[in-house]
């Protein structure tokens, strides 16, 4: 029965990477601490590993035919992935993990802070404090691929540290430095994690002990049917109410991994 629960998991996590552009580990690694009982590392190469094959290509897909994929940009932000993926491994490995568990827990509440817009309430006060003139939106900016490498290599530090695809650091970085629309974030996101971007970071944990083939293929086989589902709910559907539900979920879950991790 638990390896149904690991399909099912899949589904989840593949929904959520296909509405938000994320990899799925964000739902993976807190749902395998609190559900099935694995240590910190152990939920981060699982969740890793879930990712190597590309789960959402079917979403990626459809994101593609409505016109919202940038595939150049997404190229580069998926080599930067791969670089940092090997630094964000490394890392986690030499950290302990109640301090591992800390960071990620102070992440998922952070996250969670603006998935209910607080960070936006507190810059449009200030703005309006600062009495702002032109409500106009700012030109284009026009940036080159080094700069999209840099965001996959600071996205793959985070995902080989905290055992996720990297799309929540992207997709944010995407709309507020690069000015994307959010639709078209989550779309370059999406298709920058089909890409075996996770790979180093996989290594260096099988290296270290901390492989679970058999859970990994399952959520990955999930993952597929999810991220195709959330995809479609994402290029037609709102998903305000559904990202304070997920926020709810993160904040819970980081209480819980305080709480786990307190010795």
């Amino acid at each position: 029965m638990e390896l149904v629960y690991f399909l099912l998991l899949g589904i989840a996590a593949g929904i959520l990477s296909g509405l938000f552009g994320i990899g799925g580990g964000i739902v993976m690694v807190p749902s395998l601490i609190a559900l099935f009982g694995m240590d910190i590392l152990d939920a981060n190469a699982t969740s890793l590993t879930a990712m190597l094959l590309p789960v959402g290509v079917l979403g990626v897909i459809a994101y593609y035919k409505a016109g919202l994929v940038n595939i150049k940009e997404s190229l580069w932000i998926a080599i930067g992935l791969f670089a940092g993926s090997f630094v964000g491994g490394e890392l986690a490995i030499h950290l302990s993990e109640s301090l591992l568990a800390k960071f990620y827990a102070g992440f998922l509440v952070y996250i969670a802070l603006s998935y209910f817009d607080v960070f936006t309430i507190l810059k449009n006060k200030l703005s309006t404090t600062a009495n702002t003139v032109s409500s106009a939106p700012a030109p284009q900016k026009h940036f080159c691929g080094w700069a999209f490498l840099m965001v996959g290599i600071g996205a793959g530090v985070f995902a080989g540290m905290f055992g996720k695809g990297g799309g929540i650091i992207i997709v944010p970085l995407l709309i507020g430095i690069f000015q994307y629309d959010s639709k078209k974030a989550v779309a370059t996101s999406l298709a920058a994690l089909q890409l075996p971007v996770g790979l180093p970071s996989v290594v260096i944990y099988a290296q270290n002990g901390h492989m679970h083939l058999l859970p990994a293929a399952l959520i990955a086989a999930g993952m597929v049917a999810g991220a195709f589902i959330g995809s479609k709910a994402g290029i037609s559907l709102p998903s305000k109410v559904f990202k304070k539900v997920f926020a709810v979920f993160l904040i819970v879950m980081a209480a819980y991994m305080l709480i786990g991790y307190m010795n």
